[in-house]
């Protein structure tokens, strides 16, 4: 079963996000408070447990939930082959999948810090549909 992990803020784009029990995600906004929120297709970023475990298994420490900037972190769920376009219910929200990855221009902090980052290539985005609050513990269904 798909599940949330953690829920993970910041006021900084670019850097590690701190954990949260639970966080409170707008309609065609996303995390309330957190620098990426805003009117744009990339409100919302996720990553599984499985991807920062890959990185782990490179001998890197210190990996917890947040440290590669996402917002939410997942686990039971291969979230990087799901379609543009998936829609998933994730505590009381509804969200839509908009972004598989993303371009890294620059080495931000996260790659400094960890020394690699998993996010370019198996993170995905989302944009609120239906705002709600979600918490850790959540289930993440897959709406057809």
């Amino acid at each position: 079963m798909a599940k949330v992990i953690s829920i993970n803020t910041s006021k900084e784009k670019g850097i590690p996000k701190d954990p949260l029990q639970q966080g409170v995600f707008v309609e065609n906004f996303g995390l309330e408070g957190d620098s990426h929120g805003g009117d744009w297709h990339r409100q919302v970023s996720l990553l599984g447990q499985e991807s920062i475990d890959k990185i782990k298994a490179l001998g890197i420490k210190d990996l917890q939930p947040g440290r590669f900037a996402e917002n939410i972190t997942t686990e039971g769920i291969l979230l990087y082959e799901l379609p543009i376009g998936t829609k998933l219910k994730i505590g009381d929200t509804l969200q839509e999948v908009t972004q598989i990855g993303k371009e890294c221009h620059t080495r931000c902090a996260i790659y400094h810090t960890v020394g690699d980052c998993v996010m370019p290539k198996e993170g995905i985005f989302t944009k609120v549909l239906k705002g709600g609050l979600v918490k850790v513990g959540d289930s993440i269904e897959i709406i057809e």
